[in-house]
């Protein structure tokens, strides 16, 4: 069996990992919470942790992997965009607003992470559907001496566990004077965190031994984890943001609560990212969603093999660069896959066992950058065995490449457009026409693909119906997509598409 080994940041080295169960790996790692798009730094741990779920399924049996990811769909920012959606006039009460967010928020979700390849995890718990676990978890944090109720509040205690900090590698008196803290009468720490807070009558809210209220950010992984995985796990992950506090915290409630489990074993963190070097933010005018990049006709396969080209431990940064390079380099795997005599219908997905020295490097705690170089040396060798099966081992679909990257390139050779668009009906028009056409061609069919997924035809309407104002005839069939040039064809128009 494949030894794998992993970067631990409780121990702060790599070590080797051995599940508590083989025939039950489990891994919790922490899922968004529900009020917006998943900007592009959401996107890194679900693409790192869906390559490490993976490759547990690959050495483990996909029957022997368990995957818990959750969403927070209580959330004091969830309130915030529900209610600045009924000051602008929504109808229905502020708790329909705030369930028809978190519904949307969540198909949102599913549509982009589905587009970058990721799987999705064997569960997907909602904070909301285990308030009940979290009461009772309170409760007896509260009967051990480990939390007190204030004020219509309920904290814990941190002074109660002298393992606090251990985590972050950070004493008591370093996280009070680096932290943002809330400052409150009814606290008897200023460290001390908030497991259960009063609600008025408009916000969502459940009855408690502490009054009408919901609860605390950390408690809600802490509960879900501990009824879904148990009180020892193999796997705890997430963005290196979240090992203070919300890690930290989550380590002390679940430790005091169930003393005699030890919570996760292994805490994995992946690093920040950046774009172009710089921190992304509003302000400076590049923040962009999932969303915004697939729209822009960026493939999804084009994401993933970027955020996959850097270690996860090390700060990934988003350039034009290395989406262009990334493009290339999966245009020419298609290339490859799409004439090659391998291309046949009786060779299926898992015909060729994955390379030794392939998956090494991802049971070398995750080693993507590697796993990458050595992709391209199989494609410049033509090994296409090799390239199909490490492919497939990090979540690129061989098929799926040859029809969506072939789309992109201009086939002058033969004539047309491998997305089905004939050049002959273009060949009045310039160069930089024809390829203006290929590449609409191209982000149509990725969008009506999307669309069969996610059944949300906006997108594919809207492109439509601009093609047609150019004068461009559009005809789609399963096998591609066909743009012909009308008779009041107008090239100016093309700007808007």
């Amino acid at each position: 069996m494949t030894e794998i080994r992993l970067y631990n940041t409780k121990t702060r080295r790599k070590e080797r990992f051995q599940p508590l169960d083989p025939q039950n790996v489990r891994m919790y790692v922490c899922g968004p919470t529900v009020y917006d798009r998943a900007h592009l730094g959401n996107a890194r741990p679900v693409i790192v942790f869906d390559v490490l779920y993976r490759l547990l399924r690959h050495v483990y049996g996909p029957d022997h992997v368990t995957y818990v990811r959750n969403f927070t769909d209580v959330d004091d920012k969830i309130n915030a965009t529900a209610l600045a959606r009924k000051e602008a006039g929504a109808k229905g009460t502020l708790e329909e607003l705030i369930a028809e967010r978190t519904e949307e928020t969540i198909r949102w979700y599913h549509a982009d992470m589905d587009a970058l390849g990721t799987m999705r995890p064997n569960k997907e718990p909602r904070a909301t559907q285990w308030i009940g676990a979290m009461v009772a978890m309170i409760e007896d944090l509260i009967a051990k001496g480990h939390a007190y109720a204030a004020e219509g509040h309920v904290l814990f205690s941190v002074d109660s566990y002298r393992d606090y900090g251990k985590l972050s590698g950070r004493s008591v008196d370093d996280m009070i004077a680096g932290a943002r803290v809330e400052v409150a009468p009814y606290k008897r720490n200023p460290m001390d965190f908030v497991l259960w807070k009063p609600s008025s009558d408009e916000l969502p809210g459940w009855d408690s031994p502490w009054g009408r209220g919901r609860p605390g950010w950390h408690i809600e992984c802490s509960a879900m984890a501990y009824e879904l995985l148990g009180e020892t796990f193999d796997i705890h992950g997430g963005g290196i943001d979240l090992a203070f506090p919300h890690h930290e915290n989550e380590i002390a409630q679940s430790c005091c609560a169930h003393p005699e489990g030890g919570f996760a074993r292994f805490w994995l963190h992946n690093e920040m990212l950046q774009v172009e070097g710089r921190k992304m933010s509003k302000s400076l005018g590049n923040f962009f969603t999932v969303r915004d990049l697939l729209d822009r006709g960026v493939p999804g396969e084009v994401i993933r093999f970027v955020m996959l080209s850097t270690h996860y431990r090390k700060p990934m940064d988003w350039t034009e660069k290395k989406r262009e390079e990334a493009e290339r380099t999966l245009r020419s795997i298609a290339q490859l896959l799409g004439t090659s005599p391998l291309q046949r219908p009786w060779y299926g997905k898992g015909r060729f066992p994955a390379p030794d020295e392939f998956l090494k490097a991802l049971a070398d705690d995750l080693n993507t950058s590697l796993a990458l170089t050595l992709i391209r040396k199989y494609l410049k060798e033509g090994d296409e065995p090799k390239l199909r099966s490490s492919l497939e081992l990090i979540g690129f679909e061989p098929q799926e490449l040859i029809e969506r990257f072939q789309s992109f390139r201009l086939q002058s050779s033969r004539n047309e457009f491998t997305s089905g668009t004939s050049l002959e009906s273009w060949g009045a028009f310039s160069k930089a026409q024809q390829e203006r056409i290929a590449e609409i061609a191209a982000r149509l069919k990725l969008a009506r693909a999307d669309a069969m997924q996610t059944k949300d035809f906006t997108q594919v309407d809207a492109m439509k119906s601009a093609l047609v104002a150019a004068g461009v005839e559009v005809r789609m069939t399963k096998d591609g997509v066909d743009l012909v040039p009308g008779p009041d064809f107008d090239p100016a128009k093309l700007e808007g598409v």
